[in-house]
């Protein structure tokens, strides 16, 4: 069964950067996209950024472009989020997802519906 670990949150004050890790394992498996999403306390899951596995193309939502970087490993199947200038706002459990697949031709990955596999999440939060 695929595994997906996420590590590296934390508390941090406002102003501050946090690294994000996902690691992938377990089973066969294949990765159209990898995403982070965020929960924050009684809001729904939202996106936050994605990476197209084999063309590198990256999504962001909007509050987080210019701040935050995802990327991924050479050879591993690790996806990371470089959170830097983090608002309060940004206080949340993020999640790292797999989407395994795309029946057609550039398909979405900012859509949490579309994701196959979840991390168990990380927390992060930003003091002010």
């Amino acid at each position: 069964q695929v595994q997906l670990v996420e590590s590296g949150g934390g508390l941090v004050q406002a102003g501050g950067s946090l690294r994000l890790s996902c690691t992938a394992s377990g089973g066969t498996f294949n990765i159209y996209g990898m995403g982070w999403f965020r929960q924050a306390p009684g809001k729904e899951r939202e996106f936050v950024a994605a990476l197209m596995w084999n063309v590198g193309s990256t999504f962001y939502t909007d509050s987080v472009k210019g701040r935050f970087t995802i990327s991924r490993h050479n050879t591993e199947n690790t996806v990371y989020l470089q959170m830097n200038s983090l608002e309060p706002e940004d206080t949340a459990i993020y999640y790292c997802a797999i989407r395994e697949y795309c029946a057609g031709y550039g398909c979405y990955v900012t859509r949490k519906n579309d994701y196959d596999y979840w991390g168990q999440g990380t927390q992060v939060t930003v003091s002010s």
